[in-house]
């Protein structure tokens, strides 16, 4: 989960059996939903004015958050979309409030309103739903509600637009769903072959039930956030004891018990801990040596990943030993870990102790700025180890900075400032930190924060000079940016307009190139690229851009530079590119990491830029898609043939070239795997004329795959034929390659994991949902359970695994001796 690490700490009682359970009050994370769909056939909207009967209606959802019946903070409201069966919005909403501010009446809000109407939004249904349920338990997974029809979402208590069906009504199709809800959310055992034969039976009887009570209801699908355990309504410090109802029949009562669900409900074991933590053991505990089985299991803890939950055993070792440790540099986060900062004295020490504890690296310190720290003077030594950062370093972190800032105790904090500060010295990082803090501005939740940092970063700016630019001249030329994506939306929504194929589009963009938008096509001030800031680009070569084939028609633009140069960038408008910035920036994060062990496995890492929740830029590198390639020239061999023809080389093509093939296919061989990408096809796997493989396309990470039963690693039959089949030598150093690489990157795994954790709220459609989750499916990839040796072995089964599903028959050949020689 995206809380902190000591907040989602399930609390267990013991009864017959251990029952993992959050309390609601533990749970510092904004509340979140996604609305999904309407479901049902929407009437017509109320008569309408002569003229205006024919227009298709528009919808939208407003959500609104209700405590005790009385509104809590703005209502929020979903973008629009068209009449379809269904309705979709599939859209993500973050309210102001937080979960631990929630009280047992808590109500979502719904209404969906119709904008057709040329004089006023007509509500088409309203629906309220309470967070908790009856039993105190909060509600997560998909919830299926029925709308009120012709009213407004009514949040008071009682309410009079109740969501869920009354239980006098519901019927089988009702059950049905309720267990469906349970299957989803990993409650029901999962058997494929029944799951199928009972979905389709499931479908049988809506159909029945539509067709002998008509479509008469109308119903919003949302979809609450998931925890991994139940989740339990508790106010802020300790619930008094409830008295049990008097009930007539033997029925069993739940209660939950404040004393249990302490994290050490022995008041003898309290004072102990007290005493042995207390600050005259200090001058004892100066001179404690570990034992050598103390030393062991000291060891063992510092190897944990920094997702790793400690023990109390484990904690109060760490402290016992905490003089001895301080040359240790790994040991500092592991050690702040252990502190009770609520105890004013422990938290004193611990501060004294961590400014004269060893430096430590730059990946620990990106841990201690995750949301699990919240000591503000912890927060400002991680900050003065990031000063030791060179600018190119600094860079690779910047995005996760910019998102730790979540997690600060005010909007003006260390961070804040060492960010801005930063970007006095550097036109990248001020042009990026611009962008990455812009696109925040759109997240209710934080935007005052974001706000009060882009207010800063632009007085400062504004008072500085850096490349012989004056401050204000500086920052003009950074919001010209703005007026480039501006204007390059406007372009997309004329083009969309335009009625006919592809071309007629392209002739469209270049006439509003050249016509109407000719400040484009040489600019009055030069802009510096917003994907490579150093790059100062004068205007676009219309004949030279044109438009991709696809559903949202991104632009491909050509852009000459200040020194006479050409560049060339995609423009997307209607897609979220975060995500695809995310796994690029891991991508050359991996590969600076490869370099720096003289390991360069000619990736390509492509420069991309999330200019706005819905837009952005990426770099186009000239290459054709494997699917392409296998069109026209059926092998990869033969399309390399055309650019690096040799007849002496290895399949007729020159070593370098084939080197450099088998290389790429290793790094993002590798890389993939360990960030879980999915779909993975013949139309994102790109191939450049000289001989780089590299990966597009990024809408599924961290496991995710619309495929059923991926392969374990992101390989084709094809790729593996180029490097001469699975017995070459050339498929050998492939594996040697991919190995390698490997156990490289499981040396920073922390420093990966840490970026990851930093994340954790930022609205990324694959980490959202269960931050927690998305990071225990990173740490496994890395099996730091393993030495290097084994490592090397289990990354080998992988990839045996996967060339065995591209070529059955040789594995079954191979299969076949081995059954003979035995």
């Amino acid at each position: 989960m995206g809380s902190r690490t000591e907040q989602l700490r399930p609390t267990t009682t013991k009864m017959t059996m251990n029952f993992r359970f959050f309390r609601s009050s533990d749970i510092n994370l904004p509340v979140t939903l996604r609305v999904e769909s309407l479901l049902g056939q929407v009437n017509s909207s109320p008569p309408q004015e002569s003229g205006s009967s024919g227009s298709a209606s528009e919808l939208y959802v407003e959500c609104g958050l209700y405590i005790d019946g009385i509104l809590f903070g703005l209502l929020t409201r979903t973008r629009l979309a068209s009449i379809e069966k269904p309705c979709r919005w599939n859209e993500l909403i973050t309210l102001s409030a937080k979960y631990r501010d929630l009280t047992s009446d808590a109500q979502l809000a719904f209404t969906v309103w119709d904008v057709s109407c040329p004089r006023e939004e007509v509500a088409v249904g309203g629906a309220t739903l309470r967070l908790f349920s009856n039993k105190r338990r909060l509600r997560t997974g998909k919830q299926k509600l029925r709308l009120c029809r012709g009213r407004s979402a009514d949040g008071s208590i009682p309410t009079t637009t109740p969501g869920k069906v009354p239980k006098h009504e519901r019927g089988e199709v009702e059950r049905l769903e309720k267990l469906l809800n349970k299957h989803e959310r990993g409650q029901l055992h999962h058997i494929d072959w029944l799951d199928r034969l009972a979905f389709r039976a499931i479908e049988q009887v809506k159909e029945n039930e539509d067709r002998i009570n008509g479509s008469t209801h109308l119903h919003l699908v949302v979809d609450l956030r998931t925890f991994e355990h139940p989740v339990a309504f508790q106010e802020e410090g300790t619930n008094p004891p409830i008295q049990a109802p008097i009930l007539q029949s033997n029925q069993l009562v739940r209660i939950l018990d404040p004393e249990a669900v302490r994290p050490n409900p022995n008041p003898s074991e309290n004072k102990h801990l007290k005493l042995a933590r207390s600050v005259t053991r200090g001058v004892i505990d100066r001179d404690l040596k570990p034992s050598s089985e103390e030393r062991k299991e000291i060891q063992k803890i510092l190897k944990y990943p920094p997702t790793w939950h400690l023990s109390g055993d484990e904690r109060q070792l760490l402290w016992k030993f905490r003089f001895s440790l301080m040359s240790e540099k790994r040991a500092l986060t592991k050690f702040l870990q252990c502190v009770d900062w609520t105890d004013a004295h422990e938290a004193r020490q611990a501060i004294e102790l961590m400014h004269k504890w060893a430096t430590i690296d730059i990946a620990d310190a990106l841990e201690l700025l995750s949301p699990v720290f919240k000591s503000d003077e912890v927060r400002a030594h991680a900050v003065s180890v990031l000063e030791r950062a060179e600018d190119e370093e600094l860079q690779c972190y910047l995005l996760q900075l910019v998102q730790a800032l979540r997690f600060e105790r005010s909007d003006k904090s260390h961070l804040a400032h060492f960010l801005v500060h930063r970007a006095t010295q550097n036109i990248n990082i001020a042009s990026f930190l611009r962008w990455y803090v812009t696109v925040e501005l759109y997240d209710p939740t934080y935007a005052k924060r974001f706000y009060s940092i882009y207010e800063l970063l632009e007085d400062t700016l504004k008072k500085t000079k850096l490349d012989d630019k004056s401050g204000d001249k500086l920052w003009q030329s950074l919001m010209r940016q703005n007026e480039l994506t501006a204007q390059l939306c406007k372009i997309m929504r004329d083009i969309k307009n335009v009625k006919g194929g592809t071309q007629k589009k392209i002739e469209k963009l270049r006439q509003l190139l050249t016509g109407l938008l000719s400040e484009l096509t040489y600019f009055d001030d030069p802009i510096p690229l917003p994907l490579d800031p150093k790059l100062i680009t004068t205007g676009i070569i219309p004949s030279e851009s044109s438009i991709f084939r696809s559903a949202l028609h991104p632009l491909r633009l050509t852009f000459r530079t200040s020194g006479g140069g050409k560049c060339q960038v995609i423009f997307k408008k209607g897609d979220d590119l975060r995500q695809d910035q995310l796994v690029i920036q891991l991508v050359s994060l991996m590969d600076r990491l490869l370099k720096l062990e003289n390991l360069d496995l000619q990736l390509t890492p492509y420069k991309v830029l999330a200019t706005n929740q819905d837009e952005g830029m990426m770099e186009f590198i000239p290459s054709k898609s494997l699917a392409q390639v296998l069109s026209e020239h059926k092998t990869i061999i033969s399309y390399l043939q055309q650019y690096h023809r040799d007849e002496s080389g290895p399949y007729g093509i020159s070593a370098n070239c084939l080197e450099t093939f088998v290389k790429s296919c290793a790094g993002y061989c590798v890389i993939m795997y360990i960030l879980g990408v999915g779909d993975r096809h013949l139309d994102n796997l790109l191939l450049r004329d000289d001989g780089r493989l590299f990966h597009v396309d990024f809408g599924f990470i961290l496991g995710r795959d619309p495929k059923p039963f991926p392969p374990p690693m992101k390989l084709c039959k094809e790729m593996v034929e180029a490097m001469g089949g699975a017995e070459s030598h050339h498929y050998s150093r492939f594996k040697s390659y991919c190995c390698e690489a490997y156990n490289i990157l499981r040396k920073s795994s922390n420093l990966i994991l840490n970026l990851f954790h930093l994340m954790a709220g930022a609205n990324i459609a694959d980490i959202a949902s269960d931050p927690e989750k998305e990071m225990l499916k990173l740490q496994e990839k890395f099996r730091l359970d393993l030495d290097d040796e084994a490592a090397v072995q289990y990354f080998q089964t992988l990839i045996n695994d996967s060339v065995s599903a591209l070529f059955p028959q040789m594995v079954e050949t191979i299969h076949r001796w081995a059954q003979y020689w035995r």
